[in-house]
């Protein structure tokens, strides 16, 4: 799993890290998301960062809809995903049939989500714990 303060070691080329355990922020987005049997899912469209932390908590992923038609925003937990270089992209230990049952949110939805309140629901769907308050 990658560390939460350090975005993953990404590979120099695809990323342009500045060392090998740092990544900025923009170079995640648009990465893409593999689901356990290694098909892609969709892209990273943001990352969430705890203000008081300073620590990444979740990858929001764009999956699913036609031309951003019925496209929907799932928060994976950093700690459910882990960097596939090889594929230059995360992955993420669920099916897509489970993805679609996970918590997930219009684009306006997620733009306002108060994770604070809605994290939980989220970690425990995905099996991890993060503190949350």
């Amino acid at each position: 799993m990658p560390s939460k303060d350090a975005v993953g070691a990404f590979d120099h080329e695809h990323t342009g890290a500045v060392d090998g355990a740092l990544i900025s922020a923009d170079k995640v987005v648009g990465i893409a998301v593999y689901d356990a049997a290694g098909e892609r899912l969709g892209t990273v469209d943001s990352i969430m960062v705890d203000k008081r932390s300073g620590q990444v908590e979740y990858a929001v992923m764009s999956f699913g809809g036609f031309l951003g038609i019925g496209e929907r925003f799932h928060p994976l937990p950093w700690d459910a995903l882990s960097y596939d270089e090889s594929k230059g992209g995360f992955n993420v230990q669920h099916t897509a049939d489970a993805l679609r049952a996970a918590p997930n949110y219009s684009r306006s939805e997620v733009d306002t989500l108060d994770y604070q309140r809605s994290g939980a629901a989220i970690d425990d769907y995905y099996g991890v714990g993060i503190a949350h308050g």
